[in-house]
C-alpha cells in the first residue's frame, strides 16, 4: 500500500478531473471512489450530499487522490508531479517521445505553459505546464540506459515564506518516515531568491516513496496550501499520534485530520482503512467534529 498518497483539492469536478487524466496520462485508471453521506454533513458540504467525494487514480501505479470540495482551494505549482518517460519503459525512445508528447498536448490544452517543452541539459525532452485544473505537471523524457525511475514523483517547491528550506526539509522527512536522501545539488551562487548553497535540485526516498525538492530560483506569489495535500496512511492510533506530534505546527490549521507542518505543507493523518472506518453509521459526523483522528471514537 502506498504509505503517501498525494490528494488535489477539487472544486466538485473530481469525475471530470478523472475522466481527463485517464485519457491523457499513461497507463492511468480509476481505481476507487467514494461519496459523501446523505446526511450528517456540515453547512458548506450539503451542495455534495451523495455526490462523490474522493477519486483515486493509478498512475502506472502511483496513487493520485482527487477530494471534491467547494473552491476554498486551488493547487498550484508549489507542489508538481515529476512524470517520467523511460525509454526502457516504453519501446524504446521514440514510444516514449510519442508518450509524453501526448499527455503534453493534453495537459497544456487550456493550461498554462510554465517552462516550454525542449531540449535542457538535465533531460533531451522535457517540460512544465499547469493544466486547466491548476494541477501541475512536469514531463521528462529519461535519457537511454540512465537510473529507472518511478514512473511518478512528487516535487516540492519551497518558495515565499518557506524559500530556500528544502533541504531542511528533506531531512526532516527522512528522520521522520525513514529513508534515505537521494541528489543533493545546491545553487552555486545566489539566484534570485535562492541562496548559495540552497538546494537546486534534491530528491529522498521516504518511507520507500521517492520524492523531489527544490528552491525556487524566482520570486513566486504562492506557496503550499490545502489544495494540494499529502496523505499518510497510518497502520494504528500510535503512529497517526507519532506523526501528528511532528507534523502539527499550526493549530489553526488542525481539523477532520488536516494539520499543516513547519514549511507549510499540508497534510492528511488518517488510519489506512479510513473508507471503512467512515462506513459506520455516525462515524462520518464523528470525523467531522475531530481536529487528530481518533480511532476508537470512531469505533464508537
Amino acid at each position: 500500500m502506498q504509505k503517501i498518497i498525494p490528494s488535489v483539492w477539487c472544486a466538485g469536478n473530481a469525475d471530470d478531473m478523472a475522466a481527463f487524466y485517464a485519457a491523457t496520462l499513461p497507463d492511468t485508471r480509476i481505481v476507487h471512489s467514494d461519496r459523501y453521506p446523505t446526511e450528517g454533513l456540515l453547512d458548506f458540504q450539503q451542495a455534495m450530499a451523495g455526490k462523490t467525494i474522493t477519486i483515486d487514480l493509478s498512475i502506472g501505479g502511483f496513487r493520485l487522490n482527487l477530494l471534491n470540495g467547494g473552491d476554498e482551494f486551488t493547487p498550484n505549482p508549489s507542489i508538481s508531479f515529476m512524470v517520467d518517460f523511460d525509454p526502457a519503459a516504453y519501446d524504446g525512445e521514440h514510444a516514449a517521445r510519442a508518450a509524453l508528447d501526448h499527455a503534453w498536448i493534453g495537459l497544456a490544452e487550456s493550461g498554462t505553459i510554465l517552462i516550454p517543452l525542449g531540449e535542457y541539459p538535465y533531460s533531451p525532452r522535457y517540460g512544465w505546464v499547469q493544466d486547466r485544473y491548476g494541477v501541475s505537471w512536469q514531463l521528462m523524457l529519461a535519457p537511454e540506459g540512465g537510473r529507472l525511475r518511478p514512473p511518478v514523483v512528487p516535487s516540492l517547491m519551497f518558495c515565499g515564506a518557506n524559500q530556500n528550506r528544502a533541504s531542511e526539509a528533506l531531512n526532516a522527512y527522512v528522520d521522520l518516515f525513514g529513508g534515505q536522501l537521494g541528489t543533493m545539488a545546491p545553487y552555486a551562487e545566489q539566484t534570485g531568491p535562492a541562496a548559495a548553497g540552497a538546494l537546486m535540485f534534491g530528491d529522498a526516498e521516504l518511507g520507500g516513496q521517492w520524492f523531489a525538492a527544490m528552491d525556487s530560483g524566482m520570486e513566486q506569489d504562492y506557496t503550499f496550501s490545502e489544495g494540494l495535500s499529502l496523505i499518510v496512511n497510518c497502520a494504528d492510533q500510535e503512529e497517526i499520534d507519532r506523526l501528528w506530534g511532528v507534523l502539527s505546527q499550526h493549530p489553526d490549521a488542525e481539523q477532520c485530520g488536516w494539520c499543516r507542518d513547519a514549511y507549510g505543507v499540508s497534510w492528511q493523518v488518517v488510519p489506512q482503512n479510513m473508507p471503512e472506518l467512515l462506513a459506520a453509521p455516525g462515524a462520518f459526523g464523528a470525523m467531522l467534529q475531530m481536529k487528530k483522528i481518533v480511532i476508537a471514537d470512531l469505533h464508537a
